[in-house]
């Protein structure tokens, strides 16, 4: 009789599914993929208000500059304005010379009629011809009067603008003073802050890599929103870091657990804990 532990079946050894070895099953805990989650939202979370960290270091240093780069802008839009102005006066300034010589040819033309007319009277027949040529020198005479009222306006209007002219001419070399001076002054703080400035927008375009489309596009549109830049930031002493009003203790609580990308209902700033805060800043 053949022994009975050779005509039995051999029982199935049982894998370990967590470390792939031999022994009794162990059975996966239900919170396991509650921490996946959570480890994952951590991430993107971290990866987020890195980002944050390295724009707003970009956004200090464009501060720097302050309102410099507008002052510039303001003043060649304030000099092409005044020499725009200065190229129509003296414009205006050749018309007038124009219309004084136009109207000493006319002074010297009815002059000269008025000397044949003049002339003409010695040799009249009668007191028709001798009327007839009366009225015309007195014609004459009355276009010369006009003419020289018209030179004396325009000499007048010339005098004026001239001085104008100088006026213009005087602002414009302040303003191109004041345009050298904050061109100078520009320039000495980019080249200071231009190295620094390169390397956070490489770091920033860099993380950019690490964010999935989606969340970097509602970062992006935060930002531009937000009158600070600020589009992720930390709960600060249970109220929103960006626009300051109060957060709920559950959301809080929420926030903390990581389960979600929470954003704050008054201003739509994505909300991050200490712990990411915290971590950000230490490897920042």
């Amino acid at each position: 009789m053949a022994k009975s532990s050779k005509t039995e079946k051999e029982a199935p050894r049982q894998i370990n599914p967590s470390t792939g070895t031999e022994g009794s099953a162990v059975a996966v805990p239900e919170s396991a993929s509650e921490e996946s989650v959570e480890l994952t939202v951590k991430k993107k979370l971290t990866a987020l208000f890195t980002l944050q960290a390295i724009d707003t270091q970009v956004d200090k240093i464009r501060a720097i500059r302050g309102e410099l780069p507008l002052e510039v802008e303001d003043l060649e839009d304030d000099i092409e304005g005044l020499e725009t102005r200065i190229e129509k006066f003296r414009q205006e300034l050749k018309d007038l010379e124009a219309e004084i010589a136009g109207k000493k040819v006319a002074i010297s033309d009815s002059q000269e009629l008025i000397k044949k007319y003049e002339a003409q009277q010695m040799n009249v027949r009668n007191n028709r011809e001798y009327d007839s040529l009366s009225k015309e020198i007195e014609f004459q005479t009355l276009e010369v009067q006009l003419a020289e009222k018209k030179i004396r306006e325009f000499t007048a209007g010339m005098e004026l603008k001239n001085e104008t002219v100088k006026q213009v001419e005087e602002e414009l070399e302040e303003r191109r003073k004041d345009l050298e001076a904050k061109k100078n002054e520009l320039e000495d703080i980019v080249a200071e802050t231009k190295k620094e400035e390169e390397l956070l927008q490489e770091s920033s375009e860099k993380q950019k890599v690490a964010i999935e489309g989606r969340l970097l596009t509602a970062y992006q549109r935060i930002r531009e929103n937000a009158r600070n830049g600020l589009a992720v930031v930390p709960v600060e002493r249970d109220a929103c870091g960006g626009c300051f009003n109060k957060i709920p203790p559950q959301r809080q609580l929420d926030i903390r657990l990581h389960k979600k990308i929470i954003v704050c209902e008054y201003c739509g700033r994505i909300l991050v804990d200490s712990d990411i805060v915290s971590s950000v800043e230490l490897n920042f």
